[in-house]
Parts: structure tokens; C-alpha cells; sequence
């Protein structure tokens, strides 16, 4: 068995690429392999013959480029024929497509990554298959200490109708389908700016939480068991009291899941008089992880 000699450092403008290479690499691959490199380092060397034609590392080398670096770590592979050189450039590429993946394990490592908030796109995995991969694998597949966190026993300390006074702020325990709820917090006043976040109609189950030792309990309301109508009917009820406490003029900074934000939009049609715009916020990790639950926050205009 030949022995490659050490790795050593070599100029990228040095570096020849191979004529006859047949794979090709995305620009968006290319940046994938940047942000790896950034992350991790050049933790694979490209591999060379005598001449310093490479033989395999073309991405790497073209991820270096992108991110402006002079030298990289190359390893010499100088005991092969032309032959052997031409079928290596194909087989380095091949054999490594060959591999599959334990994807219950796969899923578990990915969501503890993501729980630790790292950037899971630097795994090389797109944010879509991400979620395909972690969502597939259910309750019944999770480890036995996943079980649903019991409520706390006793008396709740906020009960509905509860104006807690923070400062300048004033929060509100109750239901944000009842009008009487806004009268109460905002006590005349007009707001100037709505930001909500109202339940998905999406399970939490499988969607947001579900590998991890602790899992939120389903939503009370609107958690994946309403129809498209019915969901678009609750918005509209939220939608029109929000309307109906604001200043002439106010923006309402609405969230919504993918799924249903067409919905959205219809419930808001005849309330508000335009959609300004639609906003994607491209999150690092796609819904995973504990979350906290959703509240119905309102500020004094004054704050």
C-alpha cells in the first residue's frame, strides 16, 4: 500500500485543474463548502500529483477562491499511473455517493445541533430536508425520557382577566377572540403598531418539538385540528378586534407558518385596508427546539 507524503501548503494559483474532470460543482455548493471551511477550517486537503494537477479537492479549491485565501493544504499522490489518476478523479466522487444514512440517527444528531442553536445548513443539508428528516421521525420513535412535561400542580398565580403592569407595559391574561379582553388592556387607548403571533393550526407534535427531554404540550386552540375555513373564520375574529383598538393609519406585523399563509391573507381582506408585504424571515434552523408558548402582548401606545 503506498503512503501519501505529509500535507504541505501550496498556492492556489499553483494549482492546476484537471481537464477531464467530470463533476461539477453549484455556486450555491460552492458557498456551502465556503461557509464549511469557515466554520470548521481545511479540514481535507486537496490532493495533487507531481505537477500539481488536482486530482480531487476542485470544490475546495473554488470555495478557497471565493473566500480569498492564497495557500492551501495540499497531500501529494504521486504513485499513480495516468490510468489510475483519470479513474480516481470519478471513483473519489462516487464511492462517497454510495454511503447512506441511519436516518434516526441522523435525525437525533440533528436536532441536538439544533438545539444548540448551530447553523444545521452547515451539515451540507438543506433546511427542507432538515425538517423532512427530523419530522419524520414521531413520538413513537423518540426516546423514552421525551415524555410531555406534567402542568404544575396548585392554583394558577395569573388568572384570565389579569392586567400585570410592567413599567410603562401592560400585559393581559385572556382570550385574544374577546373583545372585552382589548377594552380592558388598551382602556381607551389606540395602538399604533400590532405585532402577533397567533397560533399555526399546526401540531406541536412534529413540528416543534419532539426528540428533545421536555415537549410543549399541544396548543388549546387552532393546533392542526380547524379546517382551512374555520382557521381563516378565528383569524378574521382576532384580526377584526386588533383592527378595531388601533389608530388610523396603524401597521399590524401579523406571523403566520407557511402553510397557511393564505389564509391569513383572506381573514385580513375587508379589515385592513392593504397588504404592505410579505416578510420571510430565513431562520438558521427551521422550527425545532422547546418553545414557551404564545402569549397575546400588547404595549401602552406611550411606551
Amino acid at each position: 500500500m503506498q503512503i501519501p507524503k505529509n500535507v504541505e501548503c501550496a498556492p492556489i494559483a499553483s494549482l492546476i485543474p484537471a481537464a477531464n474532470n467530470p463533476r461539477t460543482h453549484s455556486k450555491k455548493q460552492i458557498s456551502q463548502i465556503a461557509a464549511s471551511i469557515e466554520e470548521f477550517g481545511f479540514t481535507n486537503p486537496v490532493l495533487v500529483d507531481k505537477d500539481l494537477s488536482i486530482i480531487a479537492g476542485h470544490g475546495r479549491v473554488a470555495a478557497a477562491k471565493q473566500l480569498k485565501l492564497k495557500k492551501v493544504p495540499i497531500l501529494r499522490i504521486e504513485h499513480m499511473s495516468e490510468t489510475q489518476r483519470r479513474a480516481y478523479i470519478i471513483a473519489d466522487n462516487q464511492l462517497a455517493l454510495r454511503a447512506g444514512w441511519d436516518e434516526g440517527i441522523l435525525a437525533i444528531e440533528l436536532q441536538a445541533l439544533g438545539d444548540l442553536n448551530f447553523d444545521l445548513e452547515l451539515t451540507g443539508f438543506d433546511m427542507g430536508d432538515i425538517d423532512r428528516i427530523v419530522g419524520a421521525l414521531g413520538s413513537d420513535d423518540a426516546p423514552d425520557e421525551t415524555d410531555a412535561l406534567e402542568p404544575a400542580t396548585g392554583p394558577a398565580i395569573t388568572q384570565p382577566g389579569d392586567i400585570w403592569q410592567i413599567g410603562p407595559h401592560r400585559l393581559i391574561c385572556g382570550d385574544a377572540l374577546d373583545a372585552a379582553t382589548y377594552d380592558r388592556l388598551m382602556d381607551g387607548a389606540g395602538a399604533d403598531m400590532v405585532f402577533t403571533d397567533p397560533p399555526y393550526n399546526v401540531k406541536i407534535d412534529g413540528h416543534v418539538s419532539g426528540l428533545g427531554k421536555n415537549k410543549h404540550r399541544e396548543f388549546a386552540m387552532a393546533s392542526g385540528e380547524m379546517s382551512a375555513g374555520e382557521f381563516e373564520a378565528f383569524l378574521r375574529q382576532a384580526f377584526t378586534e386588533l383592527a378595531r383598538v388601533s389608530r388610523p393609519g396603524a401597521i399590524q406585523y401579523i406571523c403566520m407558518d407557511w402553510r397557511h399563509t393564505g389564509e391569513v391573507i383572506a381573514a385580513g381582506q375587508g379589515i385592513y385596508t392593504e397588504l404592505k408585504n410579505i416578510c420571510v424571515w430565513v431562520k438558521a434552523n427551521g422550527g425545532m427546539g422547546i418553545v414557551s408558548g404564545t402569549e397575546l402582548e400588547a404595549a401602552n401606545p406611550g411606551a
